[in-house]
């Protein structure tokens, strides 16, 4: 297999979230979903998975960098620590050398190892011996002892995408359309009950796992849109309903709008600013098969432009009738 940074267009200095998106870009582009038919976009996802296992593993990345382990993830031969002995100890003379991952020298230039293991084993079936085999694969040309173990394949990784949501959707039980990072696009039923913030989990809608292994799910976070007049609180609604001095002092029906359209309501009369009216049932759906309700918070509201009339019989109503809303809070 090629060098995993190169499969996946990067480099060595590439930090894990750029191998993660490069990740998923080449396996979204190449995914068999897309091309059902095409053997080489096949061979080709399979070869950006198998790189992913390498370099997308930060222990794997450390060892593959060190290394330690080829592209297939395998060990690579060491070295021969043995032949470090006195001369004559079953050793030729002049043999001091020791292969590491780094450091100077003939023995370490690019090819080296493989010039050595062909000086030991020689060229089975006429070609080099790989690092990536080691003594597996001279174990192989001597009667296939020692062959290297596949890979088990492993799950993918989960993706997380968020979906906006208004209010009406939640209350009448709607579906939301999801984009999936993986391209596809799917209408997501809205379970009654939910909350700005829960997760949806959808099975085998993530990233496909390596070397075969089961695909990973997608967890879509769901968000409330803000709503011109409803706040949510929990399954209630919380509505600011303005009302003018007079409905407030005299009491009066009015239309309070709702999720299912408006009804009318009895504001009692000497009704204070922030009394609070609860309509059951008006609010968002329960996990419980329920609703629950809409609280209107009544907001008395004065003319705009001011009323004298008004004015002067507040003045009246202060002079002869004052009373004091704030006694008992100094």
């Amino acid at each position: 297999m090629r060098d995993p940074y190169q499969v996946l267009g990067l480099t060595k200095s590439t930090s894990e979230a750029d191998i993660k998106r490069a990740f998923r870009k080449l396996a979204k582009k190449y995914h068999p979903d897309q091309h059902p038919d095409d053997k080489t976009a096949q061979n080709k996802f399979a070869e950006v998975n198998q790189a992913y296992e390498i370099i997308g593993d930060k222990k794997k990345r450390a060892q593959f960098d060190r290394g330690e382990i080829d592209a297939e993830g395998k060990q690579r031969f060491q070295g021969f620590e043995g032949f470090d002995g006195p001369e004559g100890a079953g050793r030729p003379s002049g043999w001091h050398f020791r292969q590491s991952g780094g450091g100077s020298g003939a023995g370490d230039s690019a090819g080296g190892f493989d010039d050595i293991l062909n000086e030991i084993f020689g060229n089975f079936g006429g070609g080099r011996a790989r690092a990536a085999g080691g003594a597996g694969a001279a174990g192989a040309g001597m009667g296939g002892a020692g062959a290297g173990t596949r890979t088990r394949p492993q799950r993918g990784e989960e993706v997380t995408v968020t979906v906006r949501v208004t209010l009406e959707d939640i209350a009448h039980g709607g579906k939301a359309r999801v984009s999936l990072p993986n391209g596809k696009t799917l209408n997501v039923t809205i379970p009654a009950g939910t909350q700005s913030g829960d997760q949806i989990r959808l099975k085998g809608q993530g990233v496909p796992g390596p070397n075969g292994g089961p695909t990973g799910d997608a967890r879509v976070t769901v968000q409330f849109a803000p709503h011109a007049l409803f706040t949510p609180e929990g399954s209630n609604l919380r509505l600011n309903l303005p009302i003018t001095l007079y409905e407030a002092v005299l009491g009066a029906k009015v239309r309070v709008p709702t999720l299912d359209g408006s009804v009318e309501v009895t504001v009692p009369a000497n009704s204070s600013g922030g009394r609070t009216l609860r309509l059951k049932g008006k609010g968002l759906p329960t996990k419980g098969g329920g609703h629950g309700d809409l609280m209107v918070a009544l907001r008395i509201a004065l003319p705009e432009d001011g009323d004298a009339d008004l004015e002067k019989l507040m003045r009246v109503q202060q002079s002869t009738k004052p009373y004091n809303p704030r006694s008992g809070m100094e």
